[in-house]
């Protein structure tokens, strides 16, 4: 027991060179924590491999099929070879349990590789710089920093989603070779991806799988039975994600399950993860790690970033990359980097995590914390056991790192997987537009049908509406004195349901981030989405609009005639298709509910003033409210189509002997045309406008959402970019 505990405190102590890996290492499975005014007593820590840093050597070997992999590690990673053993803390299998299949896994290299990222006017200071690295099959590689220290910026260059105004220098191999990987060859989780709330996971994760997979209908159960079985999400299976009514969702450490399941249902070999214990408590961390350690031990190759972890979630890695700044502090086995602060000066104090420890040493935050506390201390004495600025504690380790044999042994192992090219990675095909169209407008109708607040609700609220108009203008007759009032009837039905068609807007705005993240993915095009948005909008649209117009029609007592009633009904429809045009407009250009109904109510507020109703259309002043005010308000042609529908071909009675047109009557209360087709011009103009609003939401989802995931996301992306603006 002496011998033990003398090892363990030469261990903490030390801060000598590492001259070889049995000296830096303790041999025993025991760290000593120390509780304050207690003697120094052992406590078992199995999650802490041992260490053994001989060179690697990788065998990868593909099953033909391309669905299991061969991968001899000599020895094997510390963690995984503990996880092997059963050390490791891993989820039982029921009896009867489906065995995870295995993955052909990947092996993946980065060489000096540095990014910039362009500001307002310029490219900023390098936001990763010469960073170098590997990832092996079969173990989890993590991306560790405090914020802003480049940790997503340099899992995106990995993985080859940098956006396009960045730029990269450098090199990233994959199986040996320079090239981009292939569609469904790998995997990438965001930090914050957008779930569908009402569906369960396994109708979530099967849809997802039409999505991404070719083939039939039926090949697909499988691979999601498959993803459900890898993410321990057999309890949770058909639970709805986001609760439904008054039924609970899922946690938040199940829901990230499930945006790592709609990845697995490829079978990627490499799966990217940005910051997977996000928002998770340190039970749900603890669960998410360990799910993920089965996952790599069925061969796939995981790299995921992590901005601090406990001390059980740490002897899960495998290898880390420690950033700050940019620049890389140590690549290499995770114990290793614990005995390379050692080695820097900075051992770890025996009651602190391993991660807590290391961004305390390397996060400039802490200057701050500690000259607001200057004059506490704690029991021990001094309020922190780094007692020197960040900067220079920064500028230690990274001098320490390049002069070390870790580095020497990162360069080396990179030489052995970069000088001979390995299986190259295969796109495993993608389903079609047209099936990715059914499957879109078939799970949009579903999701319609089980949204009651943001579908049927809305419904309710329109038959209300209209049944108070209706209420308020009933039993006006058909005399030429009720053409005024007539006209105002029709003006407040068409500009008011307009309004109101405003609470569709959080909807759109769900769909369009949903888009933004199968998108991102490739699992989604522009055209896809925005054809099967239309597709599966119309069935409602049309339910709404025959409802209102049925309801207003009888009510207000307008023309008795069945093709009359049709077009009013085509009319308002074709106005609502064309409203729903302008709130995507504007909900993909601002990306926040609350700009976007702020923006839409001061447009409809605009457009309904410059409509020809306050004031007769030929009178509104020139340069703005009639051109182009009153040509771009939908309001003018909609309203304008209804009033000839109802009075062209009509006659009033002036006295006993004299009669005049509806067109007469209506000539000095709004402007309409005297041709009996033009209410079908003025449908064919919202018609197009409908069209127009669609292809100019298809530029902007294309250029700004398509293209760069989407910009609520990109300003999230960007806090962990660079602390140089």
């Amino acid at each position: 027991m002496e011998e033990i505990q003398s090892q363990s405190d030469n261990y903490r102590s030390s801060s000598s060179s590492a001259s070889s890996p049995a000296s830096r290492v303790p041999s025993s499975n025991f760290f000593y924590l120390r509780k304050p005014g207690s003697l120094r007593q052992p406590i078992s820590f199995e999650d802490s491999p041992e260490w053994d840093d001989t060179t690697t050597d990788i065998d990868v070997r593909v099953d033909e099929g391309g669905d299991s992999i061969n991968a001899a590690t000599t020895p094997a990673s510390p963690s995984l070879s503990k996880l092997n053993s059963g050390s490791l803390p891993s989820p039982h299998l029921p009896e009867g349990a489906i065995i995870p299949r295995k993955i052909a896994g990947a092996s993946v290299a980065w060489k000096d590789l540095t990014v910039t990222i362009k500001g307002k006017r310029k490219y900023s200071d390098k936001v990763i710089k010469s960073s170098t690295g590997y990832a092996l099959p079969g173990t989890l590689t993590v991306i560790m920093g405090p914020a802003k220290s480049g940790k997503s910026t340099l899992l995106r260059a990995i993985a080859g989603r940098l956006l396009p105004s960045d730029r990269m220098y450098g090199e990233v191999f994959v199986n040996g070779a320079k090239s981009q990987m292939p569609y469904g060859s790998y995997g990438y989780v965001d930090r914050e991806t957008t779930l569908i709330g009402s569906l369960t996971v396994r109708e979530f994760l099967y849809y997802s799988a039409l999505l991404q997979l070719p083939g039939f209908f039926c090949q697909k159960k499988s691979v999601v039975e498959d993803a459900i079985h890898a993410m321990s999400l057999g309890e949770h299976a058909n639970k709805l994600i986001g609760g439904h009514c008054y039924m609970k969702g899922l946690p938040s450490g199940e829901r990230r399950l499930v945006s790592i399941a709609r990845e697995l249902v490829m079978r990627p070999r490499i799966l990217f993860l940005d910051e997977p214990l996000y928002h998770l408590d340190s039970v749900s961390a603890l669960l998410m790690m360990v799910t993920l350690r089965r996952l790599a031990s069925t061969g796939c190759t995981l790299i995921l970033t992590i901005y601090q972890s406990s001390t059980e979630v740490f002897g899960l890695f495998d290898r880390i990359c420690l950033l700050s700044n940019g620049n890389t502090l140590f690549f290499g086995e995770t114990l290793a980097c614990l005995q390379h602060f050692s080695n820097a000066g900075f051992p770890c104090p025996i009651m602190q995590s391993p991660s807590d420890h290391f961004l305390r040493a390397i996060n400039t935050d802490f200057d701050r914390i500690i000259a607001m506390c200057k004059n506490w201390q704690d029991d021990n004495g001094d309020f922190s056991s780094v007692n020197m600025d960040t900067a220079v504690a920064i500028r230690t380790l990274e001098a320490t790192y390049k002069s070390s044999a870790d580095a020497a042994s990162v360069e080396t192992m990179i030489l052995k997987l970069t000088e001979k090219e390995g299986p190259a990675l295969k796109s495993k095909g993608k389903a079609s537009n047209a099936t990715r169209v059914a499957v879109l407008t078939w799970r949009s109708l579903l999701v319609v049908s089980r949204e009651w607040k943001y579908y049927w609700l809305h419904l309710i609220l329109y038959m209300l509406l209209t049944l108070c108009i209706g209420t308020v203008f009933s039993g006006l007759g058909h005399s030429l004195s009720s053409v005024v009032t007539r006209v105002a009837a029709i003006f407040v039905f068409v500009s008011f349901c307009s309004l109101l068609s405003i609470a569709r807007v959080p909807a759109l705005m769900k769909e369009i981030k949903i888009y933004a993240c199968e998108e991102s993915n490739q699992h989604s095009s522009t055209f896809v989405f925005l054809l099967a948005q239309l597709f599966s909008s119309i069935p409602f649209l049309f339910l709404i609009s025959i409802t209102s117009s049925l309801v207003f029609y009888f009510l207000v007592g307008l023309e008795d005639q069945f093709s009359l009633l049709m077009y009013f009904v085509l009319n308002f429809f074709v106005t609502l298709l064309l409203n729903e045009g302008i709130m995507l407009v504007v909900a993909t250009l601002w990306q926040d509910v609350f700009w976007s109904v702020l923006t839409l109510l001061c447009i409809h507020v605009v457009m309904m003033l410059s409509a020809g109703y306050f004031r007769i259309r030929s009178s509104l002043p020139g340069p703005l409210w009639m051109y182009p005010m009153s040509y771009i308000a939908f309001h003018t042609y909609s309203i304008q189509g209804l009033l000839e529908n109802e009075y062209l071909g009509n006659s009033f009675a002036v006295g006993q002997v004299r009669s005049i047109s509806g067109f007469q009557a209506l000539q000095s209360v709004y402007n309409i045309s005297p041709d009996i087709n033009s209410k079908w011009k003025n449908l064919l103009v919202l018609f197009l406008m409908a069209i127009g609003y669609r292809i100019f939401v298809f530029i902007l989802l294309f250029l700004f959402v398509g293209r760069k995931i989407s910009l609520k996301s990109f300003k999230c992306i960007n806090r962990d970019r660079t602390d140089t603006s």
